[in-house]
């Protein structure tokens, strides 16, 4: 009974002894937390949520190769955001491909069984790649339309900031000349050629949309301006359009008795003897 005890003690010693010697691996955790290695196996079927296992992407059908570490629990779109960095290629630009099927994004990997050092293949998605180059082309065609407009528009307050000044100087001559103010004819060719610089101005602005619905306005604005000057000008020019001068020639025909002189002929004599009689009356 003694000796089994004896004999059986140096074993329980020795195993006590080798779990003292014996040396664990220790991996930190992003939380500072210190937790036991584990061994992978390569090719071995990773399911703990702790461990990360890599992932050998081919570009294309060429020599060039990522490296990929992510936990076996991410999906294929997971991993098309850590290629951004490495292709440039946006997600919706890659197209990965394990045992010679396209993933989804939403995928996992472990249930599509990609496993430690798995190869996945990578295509960019070119009908992708052209919608992006379309969208972008869209892009900088309505920037530039923007700018245009913006020009544009700039470019037709300013003739209509100078148009506001020279209409208060049409009105003016509007009143004077309907006032009776006898107005220099250098006036009216002054205003006149001012307002068709601004004419001129409207026609050099490039405009689209609702820019050349603005400036196309303004263009009629100026013209009834011009239009204005013009027929002041008219009326100043025409005395007949005066109606004292008027009032005044009739009023000095009918001051005729007979008719003679006066607008509508004079009643044609009964008898030459009449007539005779009618001037020596006169005489």
């Amino acid at each position: 009974m003694n000796m089994t005890e004896k004999n059986s003690s140096p074993s329980r010693s020795a195993t006590v002894q080798d779990e003292k010697n014996h040396e664990t691996e220790l991996d930190m955790r992003p939380g500072g937390m210190f937790v036991q290695k584990r061994e992978v196996d390569n090719g071995a079927d990773v399911s703990s949520s702790d461990a990360t296992i890599s992932v050998s992407v081919t570009h294309g059908y060429g020599p060039t190769k990522y490296k990929i570490f992510l936990p076996p629990q991410s999906t294929f779109g997971d991993m098309k955001k850590h290629l951004v960095a490495k292709t440039g290629l946006q997600p919706e630009e890659q197209r990965l491909l394990f045992r010679g099927k396209e993933k989804d994004d939403d995928e996992h990997l472990h249930t599509a069984g990609v496993k430690n050092l798995s190869k996945i293949l990578l295509l960019e998605d070119h009908t992708s790649k052209q919608k992006k180059v379309v969208d972008d082309v869209k892009v900088v065609e309505e920037v530039k339309k923007s700018e245009t407009f913006s020009k544009a528009s700039g470019a037709i307050a300013e003739v209509q900031s100078e148009v506001n000044k020279l209409s208060e100087r049409v009105a003016a001559l509007e009143v004077a000349v309907n006032g009776g103010t006898n107005v220099a004819e250098k006036e009216f060719v002054v205003l006149t050629e001012m307002l068709m610089r601004q004419l001129l101005k409207l026609d050099s602005i490039d405009a689209e949309g609702d820019a050349k619905l603005q400036r196309k306005a303004e263009v009629r604005r100026v013209q009834n301006f011009v239009d204005t000057l013009d027929a002041l000008k008219a009326g100043k020019s025409n005395p007949i359009s005066n109606n004292h001068n008027t009032v005044a020639v009739k009023t000095e025909w009918e001051t005729f008795d007979s008719g003679v002189g006066s607008l509508t002929p004079p009643s044609p004599a009964p008898s030459s003897t009449r007539v005779t009689q009618d001037w020596e009356r006169f005489d």
